[in-house]
């Protein structure tokens, strides 16, 4: 069974930087596509951006493309979002999620089978 277990969330002004993290335990990560999904309140949860098993794919949504870097290092089983020029709009609980997927990925939230238990991301302005 994989435990997923974000973090680097906290409170950040306007036009600053985070970099989250989210480390796997169970399971190894190499065979396995990830997502990141920023839940708001009173918002769906959205797929923003996601990279494949091999780091060949990724995604990035209209709203954070230029501005978030999804990256992976298998060796150490975690995926990493880079956030950049953060704004308010931003504010969230961020969730990872992974499946096991050997090509490609998805900005689906139900295509995912593992989830973390989300970082609090709050950018004020």
């Amino acid at each position: 069974q994989m435990q997923l277990v974000e973090s680097g969330g906290g409170l950040v002004q306007s036009g600053g930087s985070l970099r989250l993290s989210c480390a796997a335990s169970g399971l190894t990560l190499d065979y396995y596509a990830i997502g990141w999904f920023p839940h708001a309140p009173e918002k769906e949860r959205e797929g923003i951006s996601c990279i494949s098993s091999s780091a060949l794919n990724t995604y990035y949504a209209d709203s954070v493309k230029g501005r978030f870097t999804i990256s992976r290092d298998n060796a150490k089983n975690t995926v990493y979002l880079k956030m950049s020029s953060l704004k308010p709009e931003d504010t969230a609980v961020y969730y990872c999620a992974a499946v096991e997927r050997y090509y490609g990925c998805s900005a689906r939230p139900g295509d995912y089978a593992y989830w973390g238990q989300g970082t609090q991301v709050t950018v004020s302005s």
